[in-house]
């Protein structure tokens, strides 16, 4: 079983990811597709994989031989994936994190006030789940975090009956803790290391999103895709 989350970046895909490794059934794998495209190479199951197509094959063998969960952001685009079918729609059951991106455009610029459109990553999101939609017989799994942090208990139930696995309420929380995967990324997930589980932080001061002349323009740009997706997540 190959359970994958797409995220937008500063969905709190890490939070969900940490869940995830807190249940102990599966074998947890983060950010593939980013770190390959990063760094030059994803390194899963003590093997270095340096190509998109051995990564989906390495993906896909894991999936076969037991439970694997993979969690993987949208802030660039993923064409090797999109260009396998059979990835999209046998080999892997897609799912998919949403946040609104007036919350995650402050959040991103905050960290990386250098980044372009298409960091923000709705559209390339929004283009993966149009392809499982597409090529599957049914709209897969959106939650939003907004849900999540207001209800999490109810939301992962939802999620983990849609998926087909138990629910574990025991892997909410969580002790503070770093762990290796976030190492070549680990700025990113500073917040998530010191959590005990899904909870909304205070406000930080940031910049106005909506005002800034900018930033305003990314987020009318991302906001259709959010929107469409948000229409049909999981309540």
């Amino acid at each position: 079983m190959l359970l994958m989350l797409w995220g937008t970046p500063r969905s709190r895909s890490t939070a969900f990811f940490r869940m995830m490794a807190e249940r102990g059934d599966f074998m947890v794998v983060h950010e593939p597709f980013s770190y390959l495209a990063e760094f030059g190479y994803a390194d899963i199951a003590a093997e270095r994989i340096t190509s998109a197509g051995d990564l989906i094959g390495a993906l896909r063998s894991l999936g076969c031989r037991g439970r694997v969960f993979a969690k993987e952001t949208t802030g660039r685009r993923y064409p090797e994936v999109l260009a396998d079918r059979q990835f999209l729609t046998e080999d892997a059951q897609h799912t998919f994190l949403i946040r609104h991106p007036r919350e995650t455009i402050a959040s991103r610029h905050a960290l990386d006030p250098g980044a372009g459109r298409e960091k923000f990553g709705f559209e390339s999101q929004h283009e993966i789940f149009t392809a499982v939609c597409r090529l599957g017989d049914q709209i897969p799994v959106v939650i939003d975090s907004g849900d999540l942090l207001t209800r999490p208990a109810a939301v992962i139930r939802a999620w983990c009956a849609r998926v087909g696995i138990d629910f574990r309420p025991d892997a909410l929380t969580w002790a503070p803790t770093d762990r290796p995967e976030w190492q070549p990324s680990g700025r990113w997930h500073a917040d998530v290391a010191a959590s005990t589980g899904f909870a909304r932080r205070p406000t930080r001061p940031g910049v106005d999103v909506e005002h800034d002349p900018v930033l305003s323009g990314h987020l009318r740009h991302h906001l259709p895709f959010y929107e469409e997706m948000h229409a049909r997540r999981l309540c």
